[in-house]
Formats: structure tokens, sequence, C-alpha cells
């Protein structure tokens, strides 16, 4: 293999590895802003279930407006 062919791949794998970490980069971004949805939401189910009105109706339980 020639040094032209090796600098050619060395610059396609250096590209390519700067294309995944952008990649990678964005998705922990995405991750972190999912994450803090998925905390407030459960701090408002967990709220929710303090206040006793998010409570799901199982089975033949009358629901609280009867």
């Amino acid at each position: 293999m020639s040094d032209k062919e090796l600098e050619e791949r060395i610059a396609h794998l250096e590209k390519t590895v700067d294309e995944l970490s952008a990649e990678l980069a964005g998705r922990g971004q995405e991750l972190d802003r999912l994450s803090v949805w998925i905390d407030k939401l459960i701090a408002r189910e967990a709220e929710r279930d303090a206040e006793g009105s998010g409570g799901v109706i199982l089975g033949d339980e009358r629901p609280p407006h009867y």
C-alpha cells in the first residue's frame, strides 16, 4: 500500500471518527433532556399520588365523583 493510499485511509478514518463523535455528543444531549423530562414526570406523578387525585380506578372501584 502506498503512502498516498495510507494517507487517504487515515483521512477517511479521522473524518468518520469526528462524525461519530459529533453524533454521540448529540445523543448525549438528547439523553440529558429526556432524563430531565422523565424526572419532572416522576415528580408530578408523585405529587398526584400524595394528593390522591391521580389514582387509577382498578376493577370494580367507583370513581371519586360517584
